[in-house]
C-alpha cells in the first residue's frame, strides 16, 4: 500500500512545473525539522483507523474536531 501511495506522488511531482516543485521542496525542508512526536503508537494507530473507517464509510462523521484539545495535547 505505501509503495503504491509512493509511486503515485512520484508520478505527480515529476509533472509540477518547476516554480511549484521549488515550493514543495521548501515545504518538505521544513517538516523535516519538525521535531518528533510524542504521540503513543496505540494513538496514532487510532488516528489512522479512523481515517480510513471515514474514507471507507464517508457518510459517518469524523469526530477528531470534537476531540481536538486532546489530539493537540498528544501531538504537541
Amino acid at each position: 500500500m505505501m509503495e503504491r501511495d509512493v509511486e503515485i506522488l512520484k508520478r505527480k511531482i515529476a509533472n509540477f512545473p518547476p516554480d511549484l516543485i521549488e515550493a514543495f521542496s521548501r515545504i518538505i525542508e521544513s517538516l523535516e525539522e519538525v521535531p518528533t512526536s510524542t504521540m503513543m503508537n496505540v494513538q496514532r494507530e487510532e488516528v489512522l483507523y479512523r481515517i480510513q473507517f471515514h474514507k471507507e464509510n464517508p457518510l459517518t462523521k469524523l469526530d477528531f474536531f470534537e476531540n481536538i484539545k486532546s489530539l493537540e495535547k498528544f501531538c504537541a
